[in-house]
């Protein structure tokens, strides 16, 4: 489970770093370090990494983020922003955000929580003690540096500022420290107990991928381990495990939060819904201080995070009140985005805000709803399977399957003879539901108690589609007694509209995929007392429905264009003529140059040189941000280069070049129609080309691609993987001689990305050229023979994959023939060999650290630097490289092989071959100096 606010493009969980960069790390801790990192235009950013130790030992690792001079001058001094991470991450995830403040004129301190990233500690789940006790000591250090501003000795002017882990940090940082000025949390909770415990029911799914996200049990606190290990063994939350997460709740210090909030909370999300962000908008608003609410589109559960307008509201509260600039737009009081539609231009979907002068909370304008429906019973089935499902956490997606329900599509599912449903009329104009509907229903139960889970869909006329809005239920534990209990339910708050002509439909559920309900078979009797009412919050102004940007452009640029060409008559410009030289090279990229838009020094891409030959399948590799995307735009001719060329079979490309046609490409994905076949879509696709059938080579595609049967059915009962290699065919149909695939793994399992890989190498083994820009290295080192590494727009090294892998601590053996066990036991026990594993490839044999066959491992945090053509051994392994360290007795590699290839010939090992072996991951990480 990821509880970070999910970015473009998502971060998972972060591998351990290289052992060499964690030394120097220690190393400099007391100093920092300093570094330069890309502006806007505006004064460069420093970046100053630090580790600074608490009382209690624990050491938390922090980067501060400033502009401009890093001394103090009159008048220099600027607030302080304390920025954190979501539950599973560090403090990179936020780098880019600090790095943004810092150029608008904050001090920005970030840090990894304990026991992520490189801090140390157990994790507290936000303890008052740990993780809230270090935020205060941060404000400490902040309170010392010269250029941050202070209301008073001690006191700097500070905010804070994070997601779902981070937003309940800035909450009790603010209620434990009253220096803390303005806090804008996100995605986040009030009351931990109350969102893994809700009405007493256990939300068993997302709680268990809570823990596997710490790393496991054993890096909480004990007594948190215990406590998830009681409730997951028995099913059901006892009073001391909702008293210890009541503790370590914003809520428990609610009365002394009193400073400006800005709260932005996600619609998709089963984990944090609205009602959370409700308590806490209520709780600080009666302590006196300025609250906003903005409900976004994403959440937990997926969706639009909406990333950039979340971020500059957040700036723009810190500007009001850090800067104390009253002139900065802080938006309105409330505000909720809603989903309309799918944009036409490019299949997303379509978003608007609404928003009020005042939050209206979840109830106001209430619509009562009559339900239909007599008494009913049904099951709670032995061991409460099969269960029911609504949200599926964790498993949303960039896309997020909750934010389907705003398009009319459902998820949900529940199974015969375990619920209930009341049924009302259907509506005769359309009503738009925001906030949480409320109900009274009875509940009897065959046992002490029943656990039922309430939900209201929106169902289609004639009933045949039911949507349950954002996927969200209401789970309750009632204790019925003998004779029944009414209950209010209180449902999940939403913002959606339900449209003229369909109904609503009350469900209440025995058993749900997230949560956790009695093993004991019980029968469950019900009836609703009351209507439902459904809460409008009439205030709410709703913003038009911006039209199509070519609808405004279109009209100017046709009479632009014909002015034109009034203007030039006859005058026609001179192509660049092809290169005969270059006439059989697939493709040649020389000083390519790409500015951002309104920068004259900011470059996406610069001085970017390589060459690709037939046959070869490159790999494109870089950080986020590297200018991968912005290369494969040029070479398709979507954008124009500000310096250099690209030549492709000797013909430099520009905008409708006709040596395109010669290029393939698949980037982010095709979209097809789902009720055509796999073979329709592309018949289709291919006559809108306007080019003649037989140049298709449909079938040759089709055989690459390897979709059999499938062909012909529905696109809609794809799989994913499926779907990629649909839109892979469609990429080459025609055989193009140049083959683009951006991220083609996206999405796949492990046997897809194996039939993906496949794919590829089919396709470059008939001479053709093959272009893939993948984040996954593993793939990337078995499918492609060669590589360009890019980093912040610069080439970093071209060449063939081995020669960038290069040496490393391990060598591989290569086999004649399979040894035995007891064979592969004796090579591990050799002096100076750690390990001897057997893998598909042969032998894999790890070097001590110390010993007679230890091997220099090259480049160690260094920065490689240099351009030539893939293939051509311009930029050999090792070249440029600093500051390598090796422990033991440095010998080069072939020394080693030597000394170990007598040794597994006296062992009588029947070696084929012998060679170093690191893995690509390792290279990469060293070229870019591990900063992806």
């Amino acid at each position: 489970m990821d509880l970070r606010l999910p970015a473009a493009p998502r971060r998972w969980l972060r591998g351990p770093r290289r052992l060499t960069a964690a030394a120097l790390v220690v190393v400099l801790a007391g100093a920092g370090t300093w570094t330069a990192v890309a502006s806007d235009g505006a004064p460069a950013v420093h970046r100053a990494d630090r580790v600074i130790p608490t009382a209690d030992g624990v050491r938390i690792d922090t980067s501060y983020f400033t502009s401009g001079s890093t001394s103090a001058r009159s008048g220099d001094r600027r607030p302080a922003v304390l920025l954190t991470h979501g539950f599973g991450g560090d403090k990179e995830d936020v780098r880019e955000q600090a790095e943004d403040l810092a150029r608008d004129g904050y001090a920005v301190l970030t840090w990894s929580s304990r026991s992520f990233g490189r801090s140390t500690g157990k994790i507290g789940l936000n303890d008052p003690k740990g993780e809230v006790a270090d935020v205060s000591k941060l404000v400490d250090w902040l309170a010392k540096r010269p250029e941050v501003q202070l209301d008073k000795a001690g006191d700097p002017r500070v905010g804070v500022a994070g997601a779902s882990y981070g937003g309940a940090v800035s909450l009790l940082a603010a209620g434990y420290d009253q220096r803390v000025d303005a806090i804008a949390p996100a995605i986040t909770y009030w009351n931990l107990s109350d969102a893994l415990f809700p009405n007493g029911v256990f939300k068993k799914l997302w709680a268990g991928m809570f823990i596997n996200s710490g790393g496991g049990c054993d890096k909480f606190e004990p007594r948190l381990c215990e406590m998830y290990e009681r409730v997951a063994e028995s099913g059901k939350p006892d009073a001391a495990a909702m008293k210890l997460l009541e503790e370590r709740s914003p809520s428990a210090v609610g009365d002394r939060i009193k400073v400006p909030t800005l709260i932005m909370q996600g619609q998709t999300d089963s984990l944090f819904p609205l009602g959370q962000a409700d308590r806490i908008a209520k709780a600080i608003k009666a302590n006196g201080a300025p609250v906003d609410v903005d409900w976004i589109a994403g959440g937990h559960d997926g969706g639009d995070m909406e990333t950039d307008r979340v971020q500059a509201r957040v700036t723009s509260w810190f500007d009001r009140y850090l800067k104390d600039d009253e002139n900065a737009d802080t938006g309105p009081a409330f505000r909720v985005t809603r989903t309309g539609g799918i944009d036409s231009t490019d299949g997303g979907a379509q978003l608007r805000g609404a928003d009020a002068d005042t939050y209206p909370g979840l109830t106001g304008g209430d619509r009562e709803v009559a339900l239909s429906g007599r008494e009913q019973e049904f099951s709670n089935p032995a061991g409460a399977s099969p269960p029911g499902i609504s949200a599926l956490p964790g498993l949303g997606g960039a896309g997020g399957l909750s934010q389907l329900s705003s398009l009319g599509v459902g998820v949900s599912l529940d199974f015969p003879g375990q619920f209930a449903r009341f049924d009302s009329e259907a509506v005769t104009k359309d009503l738009r539901i925001t906030g949480s509907p409320t109900v009274t229903v009875n509940v009897k139960s065959t046992t002490d108690e029943a656990v039922l889970f309430a939900k209201v869909y929106d169902v289609g006329p004639g009933g045949r589609q039911q949507v349950l809005p954002s996927q969200l239920v209401t789970p309750v534990r009632v204790a019925t007694g003998d004779s029944g209990k009414d209950v209010r339910l209180t449902l999940p708050a939403i913002d959606h509209e339900v449209r003229k002509g369909h109904h609503l439909r009350l469900v209440l559920a025995s058993t749900d995929l997230g949560y956790a309900s009695p093993a004991a078979p019980a029968t469950y009797t019900v009836s609703v007392r009351s209507d439902l009412a459904v809460p409008t919050a009439p205030g709410l102004t709703t913003g038009a429905a911006g039209l199509p940007a070519w609808v405004w452009w279109l009209p100017i640029a046709g009479a632009l264009t014909a002015l034109a060409l009034l203007l030039t008559g006859r005058r026609r410009t001179t192509a660049t003529p092809p290169d005969p030289a270059l006439a059989e090279v697939p493709l040649q990229i020389t000083d390519l140059g790409k500015r951002y838009a309104k920068s004259s020094d900011r470059y996406a891409v610069r001085d970017l040189s390589f060459r690709v030959e037939k046959g070869q399948v490159l790999g494109l590799l870089g950080p986020n941000g590297a200018g991968k995307t912005t290369t494969l735009r040029m070479l398709m001719g979507l954008i124009k280069p500000d310096a250099g060329e690209i030549r492709v079979f000797g013909h430099a490309i520009r905008p409708g070049s006709p040596v395109l046609s010669r290029v393939g490409a698949f980037v982010e994905g095709a979209g097809f129609l789902p009720h055509l076949s796999g073979r329709e879509n592309l018949d289709l696709y291919w006559q809108a080309t306007g080019r003649p059938p037989e140049d298709a080579h449909l079938e040759e595609a089709l055989e690459i691609a390897g979709l059999g049967d499938a062909l012909s059915r529905a696109v809609r009962t794809y799989s994913q993987g499926m779907r990629q290699r649909l839109a892979i065919a469609q990429a080459m149909l025609g055989l193009p001689d140049l083959l683009i695939l951006d991220e083609p793994t996206n999405g796949l399992d492990p046997p897809q990305i194996r039939e993906m890989r496949e794919v590829m190498i089919r396709y470059a083994a008939a001479g053709r050229t093959v272009i893939v820009s993948s984040h996954l290295l593993a793939e990337v080192e078995q499918s492609c023979t060669h590589l360009v590494v890019m980093d912040r727009g610069r080439l970093v090294q071209a060449g063939p994959v081995h020669e960038i892998i290069g040496s490393g601590d391990t060598l591989l053996v290569g086999l004649a023939a399979d040894i035995p066990d007891p064979l592969v036991e004796k090579v591990a026990a050799l002096p100076g060999i750690d390990s001897a594993l057997r893998t598909d490839d042969g032998l894999l044999i790890r070097l001590s650290a110390r010993g007679p066959v230890t091997v220099d491992s090259g480049a160690a945090g260094s920065e490689v630097a240099g351009s030539g053509a893939v293939g051509s051994g311009a930029a050999s392994p090792g070249t440029a490289v600093s500051g390598t360290e090796v422990s033991g007795t440095p010998v080069d590699d072939s020394a080693a092989a030597a000394r170990l290839l007598v040794e597994l010939v006296r062992l009588e090992v029947p070696v084929a071959s012998l060679g170093p072996h690191r893995r690509l991951e390792d290279a990469f990480l060293t070229l870019i100096g591990g900063s992806a």
